[in-house]
């Protein structure tokens, strides 16, 4: 065995006994639902609907914040997978799911919903081959659907009290729910599933990402 082989076995064999070690140290699919601490001072009423759409008694803005909440406590693992019923059910997820399984919570299925507009405005969409079970949970379809069928809200986070618990927001490529607690300067935490080392669902990410594209209120 030539020189460089003996190298390759011994650099092997050290990752192989550090694997444990590094699973230890990186949480990998150990996302914590634990809510972080509201670190705001001033006073921001929490934004209430008119609008009951379940007719479960809630309103559809506390609604959809308490079923992103009560989604990521059941602390889905990320990987993106096919379902032909659409919904995940494996306990696997990714970021479209918080706010799906959050707008379903509330009476929206968004399922049915980007179907029914993508098959009325198929060019705004350019989808080749529509296909319900997935379109609803990719991001591009979710950019495109929102501005036509939600209320459309500002950017600018300095305006915080425009932004409420329950609030759909959107990146480049990521997407997740606005929570009702906030840091220091009133800007709001994000419920959201990033990946599968993401330590926490429920971040401080509004001010640190740079890529924020829409900030939307359903219906």
């Amino acid at each position: 065995m030539t020189r460089r082989g003996r190298i390759a076995i011994v650099v092997c064999l050290a990752l192989a006994a550090a694997a444990p070690a590094l699973f230890v140290l990186v949480p990998y699919q150990r996302t914590s639902a634990a809510r972080p601490t509201d670190a705001y001072a001033g006073e921001i009423p929490q934004l209430t609907s008119p609008l009951d759409a379940d007719g479960d008694g809630i309103d559809d803005q506390t609604d959809i914040l308490q079923g992103a909440l009560g989604y990521v406590a059941t602390q889905p693992k990320y990987e993106s997978r096919y379902y032909a019923d659409g919904y995940p059910d494996d306990g696997y997820g990714v970021c479209t799911d918080v706010v799906a399984f959050a707008c379903k919570g509330a009476g929206y299925d968004l399922m049915e919903l980007v179907a029914a507009d993508v098959a009325a405005n198929p060019e705004a969409y350019a989808i080749e081959a529509p296909d319900p079970a997935i379109d609803f949970r990719r991001v591009k379809n979710l950019r495109v659907y929102f501005p036509r069928n939600a209320e459309t809200l500002t950017n600018d986070l300095s305006d915080v009290e425009a932004w409420q618990g329950g609030d759909i927001v959107v990146f480049e490529d990521h997407i997740g729910v606005v929570s009702d607690r906030r840091n220091a300067r009133g800007v709001p935490y994000v419920i959201h599933h990033d990946g599968p080392f993401q330590t926490a669902f429920e971040q401080d990410i509004l001010e640190s990402r740079g890529d924020l594209v829409g900030h939307y209120r359903i219906p």
